[in-house]
Formats: C-alpha cells, sequence, structure tokens
C-alpha cells in the first residue's frame, strides 16, 4: 500500500468533495482522512489515501485532471505521504485550544505564530478571520508536557495586551466541556 497526499483548491461551488472523491475511487484510492474549508468563497481540501499500488504523483494529478466534475480551475497537488511514524516526534504533547480577538490590524497571526514558534509549539489547526474591523483567531496547538502552561498562558496574555488583544489557553477537553452544546 502507498499513502498520498492530495490538495485542492477552487473557487467554491457544490460538488467539488463528490468529484474528487468520485475520481479517488475510480482510480482505486481509500480515503483516510480529510479536512475542508471555505474561506471568502475558495476552497480548500487536503485529503490523504492510500492506493493498493504505488503509481507516480504526476500520473495521479493527470489521471484526476481527466476525471468527471473534476474543473479545469481546480488547483490539484498530489505527492507521496511520509509514513506517519517518521513525522511524529519523540517529544509527548497535549492539545490545547487558543482564541484570540480583539482589533484588526496587520501582523497578528505572525506575532501569535512566531512566539509559538519559537517555543516548539506545533499549530494542528487555525482558523482566522476579520469581522467588521476585528479580528478572530482560533487554533489547536500541540503543546509539549514540559511547557509551563501557566507561564504560556502569561506570555500570550502579555502579547495580546500589547496588541489590545484578548487572548484565552485551555486544555481541549476543558474547551470542548465549556463550549459544548448540551441536549435536554
Amino acid at each position: 500500500m502507498q499513502s498520498y497526499v492530495l490538495s485542492v483548491m477552487s473557487a467554491d461551488h457544490p460538488g467539488i468533495v463528490a468529484a474528487v472523491s468520485d475520481a479517488l475511487d475510480r482510480l482505486g484510492g481509500n480515503i483516510q482522512a480529510c479536512s475542508q474549508t471555505v474561506l471568502n468563497g475558495y476552497f480548500t481540501l487536503i485529503t490523504i489515501f492510500e492506493m493498493q499500488d504505488s503509481i507516480e504523483p504526476s500520473e495521479i494529478n493527470e489521471i484526476l485532471r481527466k476525471s468527471k466534475g473534476i474543473d479545469d480551475d481546480y488547483q490539484l497537488v498530489v505527492r507521496k505521504a511520509v509514513p506517519q511514524v517518521s513525522i511524529q516526534k519523540e517529544q509527548q504533547t497535549d492539545p490545547f485550544i487558543i482564541t484570540a480577538f480583539g482589533k484588526d490590524r496587520p501582523g497578528i497571526i505572525r506575532d501569535f505564530t512566531q512566539y509559538l514558534s519559537g517555543r516548539d509549539i506545533n499549530i494542528a489547526d487555525l482558523f482566522g478571520e476579520q469581522t467588521d474591523n476585528e479580528f478572530h483567531l482560533v487554533g489547536q496547538l500541540e503543546i509539549p508536557d514540559d511547557v509551563d502552561i501557566r507561564l504560556l498562558q502569561d506570555d500570550l496574555e502579555e502579547i495580546g495586551r500589547e496588541r489590545d488583544f484578548t487572548v484565552r489557553l485551555q486544555h481541549k477537553d476543558i474547551f470542548t466541556a465549556t463550549n459544548q452544546l448540551r441536549f435536554g
């Protein structure tokens, strides 16, 4: 079995995931994981799929381009996936959620991500959006177990204060429990 990563970008419209998943199925691919979002009218999809036989990524790209429903304006990038074992860090991490919001200005994402990178904290997922001159940022972080969470929280809040932002850092379990909808 060979694993591949496929990235798709296009102007958004209904049917993109259906066309891509159908094309992969017809090619003999089995989707292992995917993540899709639309941002300001632009569709993005990243998927990891597996195939019985190893095929060159350029050949997969050509086959996908000729598939029903795959428009010429789709940007497709295919590459062989690195085995997951070799890309995992040896250091244990815990998932945390960072939320930040405040008045929009250039450099917000840069400021927070450079700080996190300098502390060897990986960003597993990130969403940012400007609305009504405010910027909202939500991210899932992989924080190494040896990081002092209180110090990290203090540093992030200080970055926020300097930029007139409110910043919160919570363990993913606490974030989920406090933000989950409760029924009956």
